[in-house]
């Protein structure tokens, strides 16, 4: 509804009259009608792409452009079967892309399900509860705490009525409603967060009750109009997507280049016909093309995925796996990921005594428990779960982790008035009958309100005169906690013998007796301490970021090791971000690593800064307002649990588990898949260099070159298999203890190039030589024949050569004796499969003529084994000389 956003200014009466509704609600007839004619209260994701769009998008990556353009070359040169493997393998490729991306999509769908919120609207004048997305404007929808609100609504009653809003506005306080309307100036701007009596879809309600007049339901809520505008945002391409691009568009040059120097050379020696030597670059071309690496990165990040998903990290889009590998900064939300999002008392102050709350030994007799339990509005539902704000849930969660019976104590004390909590006064009272007709009055709230309030206190089950000292100690101790970022509440009561006609802060929150203190936190997840030291041993920069005080976040970052007890200039506050320009911050963004009383829009900031800096980094969000940090961030990471839908659609990875730990196990993951992606470019291009070089050689000495169906029978069989198993080869030890490898890397850095060029020129070489051999030293004095074997040995050579060499590319630079060599069990079924289908184009009768080969001897066979095996030997001394000169380093 247009006018959705200015019902903050109108009263309850103004509001039905614009909604032509009522307080006993809507009739069930006109609900219906609304709804048949209105849209259904749900946000309308951006249009999910058919499997046919998704299935033809997998064709405007660069490589595969190249590869079908290939494949149309080799179909108009006559060459069908090699546009055959060609399409196959592209096709492939496209299939496992489509799939990866419905399977990501149903697990994000299969979260959403699971958080799918109900709604209690009142019609007829009757309460049922109905499904959110069949709410409509006018509906009457009655709160209380623990519900997801379902629609902007204008708020018409609210009792002690707290809403969490901070998926939305950043504010992690919950914040307290009224139903007054707000008087505005007819131009005046209200912000969300100060629209007192309004509720905003997708908000949590943490404490009391409230009655609401849905006033705009879908795309017309606020969260809707920020859902839109996120629909609009363009994609941008991941570090694999702009890596593969410029590796497809070097190898494209490199190939035409070469093809057009061979086809030249020939025409100038005249050894061959325009048609030979045509057919003869093209050759080249398909020796020359890697088309089974979209393949094989695709299965390798498909495979990646899989193992993430078991881990609570799903990956939405395939590329991100390999991008979280090379991730720079870890920017994190506190609550909830870093820490528990569960409110724990770690502290206990009574009588005069500080202790540990999870060591202490108490009873209802203690009196501190008593009343942090009794002053208290969390309500226990059926199934044992505390609802209410997170605050007052840890204090009764303290009393059931004690084993102490909470339900009983609140059936033998009923609650019979009561002095609700206020944010001026900072105090809660409520008032109990005791079984001697007497009443109790339990207090709690900020400590040194408290303290003007009492006149004694307990010690030992005995009251005692305040005084000085005691308020003394009472304050310091205070004083302490907070400094360790506790949250301190205290607790004090008196015995009445009647309640007051007028029950207030005057007639009952007086003459109290001081009972003790009690220190809170959101503790940190147990397991995030190791994840950030593993994160900081691998180069990344774990940075804290959150909307909570400045000693709250001091505190959990030292806990967790993220900041050091002597670095609070690491620690930045979200008005200390505003006063500075981005170009001033750009340069001082590296001095910190903690971002306390920030909104959600200074995530964009911290984002653009460090990329800035040429750093990859990864930002997580829960909230609304996240949405333009996690598009732009290199992996925008979302929370399966906290998280809200437009936070998870704009996200690239969703935690499952919301927990800090499972983005460092997704970066060990990533840096693997980028390790695995690597092994297999460095094979696939070493020995398609060796081919080429062979055939180049080859047409440049005059010399019988091989056919275009030998070069493709060793792509197929040297290529797919072993390529694909080097996929899946285990981890290496040290890979969480590299730095990351920088925006600016790529799949041939670190020295893979290098080692790509001296394997593939040492694969052509020897080749080469076991050919002259073969013409050198012939079996049959037959010339036709000599040839036709030197050929053969050139082709058994260039296959096995490459087989051997798989195990070399198992690390760039350590031994493969170091390394488990017999250790990946589908690596060596693929090696040997391999070896027996190049080994049975020769052995096996028939194939000859269609290979064009001829039966070996065992000098021969000797000969090429002998040669194909050195390949080994010899990247094994180079990499000990490069280890001995700390290239590896």
């Amino acid at each position: 509804m247009a006018q959705a956003k200015k019902f903050y200014s109108t009263t309850t009466a103004e509001t039905q009259a614009q909604l032509h509704t009522a307080k006993q609600g809507l009739s069930k007839t006109e609900a219906h009608k609304r709804l048949t004619e209105g849209d259904a209260n749900s946000l309308v994701a951006k249009r999910r792409k058919t499997i046919i769009e998704r299935f033809i998008d997998q064709f405007k990556d660069f490589m595969i452009a190249v590869l079908l353009v290939a494949a149309i070359v080799a179909a108009f040169s006559g060459e069908m079967a090699d546009a055959v493997i060609i399409l196959l393998v592209v096709v492939l490729n496209a299939v496992f892309g489509v799939f990866q991306e419905v399977q990501a999509e149903a697990a994000i769908d299969a979260l959403k399900e699971m958080s799918a919120p109900m709604a209690h609207v009142r019609r007829d004048g009757e309460l049922i509860t109905i499904k959110s997305e069949d709410v409509v404007p006018g509906d009457i929808v009655l709160l209380e705490a623990g519900d997801v609100v379902p629609a902007d609504l204008r708020l018409i009653a609210a009792q002690t009525l707290r809403v969490e809003e901070a998926a939305l506005t950043g504010e992690s306080v919950p914040v307290e409603k009224q139903t007054a309307a707000l008087q505005v100036k007819p131009d005046e701007k209200i912000s969300l967060g100060d629209q007192t009596n309004m509720a905003f879809m997708n908000s949590n309600i943490t404490n009391g009750r409230g009655t609401g007049i849905v006033v705009a339901t879908g795309m017309q809520t606020e969260v809707g109009r920020i859902a839109g505008m996120l629909n609009q945002a363009d994609e941008t391409k991941t570090p694999l997507q702009e890596n593969l691009n410029s590796l497809g568009k070097t190898l494209t040059w490199l190939i035409l280049f070469l093809s057009v120097l061979i086809f030249a050379l020939g025409l100038l020696n005249q050894r061959e016909t325009i048609l030979n030597m045509l057919l003869t670059a093209i050759s080249l071309a398909v020796a020359a093309i890697p088309e089974g690496l979209p393949a094989i990165v695709t299965i390798t990040l498909a495979l990646g995925t899989k193992r993430m998903a078991k881990r609570n990290a799903i990956v939405r889009k395939l590329p991100a796996v390999e991008t979280l590998g090379s991730t720079d900064i870890i920017a994190s939300d506190k609550t909830g990921t870093l820490t528990q999002n569960k409110m724990t008392v770690e502290r206990l102050f009574t009588n005069n005594r500080l202790e540990v709350a999870s060591e202490s030994k108490v009873t209802f007799d203690n009196m501190t428990v008593q009343i942090m339990t009794l002053a208290n509005d969390t309500k226990i539902d059926k199934a044992g779960k505390l609802l209410g704000d997170p605050t007052e849930t840890a204090l009764v969660q303290f009393g059931l982790t004690h084993k102490l019976d909470v339900s009983a104590l609140l059936d033998r004390l009923p609650r019979v008035n009561e002095v609700p909590f206020d944010s001026e006064r900072k105090l809660m009272t409520t008032i109990h009958e005791l079984a001697d007709g007497r009443y109790l009055v339990a207090t709690k709230g900020a400590p040194d309100q408290l303290l003007q309030r009492t006149t004694s206190y307990e010690i030992d089950g005995t009251e005692a005169t305040m005084d000085d000292t005691e308020r003394e100690l009472i304050l310091s101790t205070n004083t302490q906690l907070a400094r360790q970022a506790l949250r301190v509440l205290g607790m004090a009561y008196k015995i009445v013998d009647e309640i007051p006609a007028q029950v207030n802060t005057d007639t009952v929150e007086q003459d109290l007796i001081f009972s003790g203190l009690i220190g809170m936190i959101d503790p940190e997840r147990p397991e995030v301490e190791e994840a950030v030291r593993e994160a900081k041993e691998a180069g990344i920069r774990p940075m804290m970021i959150t909307g909570d005080h400045r000693d709250t976040a001091e505190a959990i970052a030292k806990r967790l090791g993220i900041i050091s007890d002597h670095d609070e200039k690491a620690i930045i506050s979200g008005n200390e971000l505003d006063d500075m320009s981005d170009e001033e911050f750009a340069k001082r963004v590296d001095d910190y690593a903690v971002y306390a009383r920030v909104a959600p829009e200074h995530k964009v900031r911290i984002v653009n800064a460090w990329q800035k800096r040429g750093k990859v980094v990864a930002m997580t969000g829960d909230g609304i307002n996240d949405a333009p940090a996690l598009k732009a961030a290199d992996i925008g990471i979302g929370m399966g649990i906290t998280g809200t839908e437009v936070s998870k659609n704009a996200s690239d990875m969703v935690l499952a588990d919301d927990n800090f730990s499972t983005i460092v196990v997704a970066v060990e993951e990533g840096r693997k898949v980028f390790a695995n992606i690597q092994k297999a470019i460095q094979y696939l291009l070493s020995a398609n260099l060796g081919e080429v070089l062979t055939l180049f050689m080859m047409t440049l000495l005059g010399w019988q070159i091989l056919a275009p169906v030998q070069i493709l029978w060793i792509n197929l069989v040297t290529d797919t298999f072993p390529a694909i198993a080097l996929g899946i080869e285990p981890m290496e030890r040290d890979i969480m203890k590299r730095q990351p490898r920088g925006r600016q890397s790529n799949f041939l850095s670190g020295g893979l190039s290098h080692s790509i060029i001296y394997q593939g020129l040492l694969e052509g070489i020897i080749t080469l030589t076991v050919y002259w051999i073969g013409i050198t030293y012939p079996v049959h004095a037959n010339g036709a024949l000599a040839h036709a074997d030197a050929l053969t040995m050139a082709f058994a050579t260039l296959g096995l050569i490459q087989l051997f060499h798989a195990f070399n590319v198992k690390s760039i630079y350590g031994s493969i004796f170091h390394r488990g060599i017999l250790a990946n069990h589908a690596f060596n079924w693929a090696v040997l499969a391999s070896t027996i289908l190049m080994a049975a184009t020769i052995l096996v009768p028939g194939f000859n003529q269609l290979f064009h080969v001829t039966p070996l001897d065992w000098h021969q066979w000797l000969t090429v084994l002998g040669a194909s095996f050195s390949i080994v030997i010899i990247v094994e001394i180079v990499k000990f000389v490069q280890r001995r000169l700390g290239m590896n380093k």
